[in-house]
């Protein structure tokens, strides 16, 4: 399940949120059809887009 939460620049999480996280890291990462592992072609791939978005963000 995922949750989305909007929290503002200057607003620090609150101690639920900051407990929901650590939950959420000790769970393991289940692949299935609907989000196979990505194979390390198509990491790189997906490496390669991030690093060009994060530039145009910064431009």
């Amino acid at each position: 399940m995922t949750k989305t939460f909007i929290i503002d620049k200057n607003q620090k999480p609150t101690s639920e949120q900051l407990q929901e996280i650590a939950d959420a890291q000790k769970q393991p990462i289940i692949f299935d059809e609907d989000s196979p592992e990505l194979s390390p072609a198509m990491y790189k791939a997906f490496k390669c887009s991030v690093v060009q978005r994060n530039r145009k963000k910064n431009a």
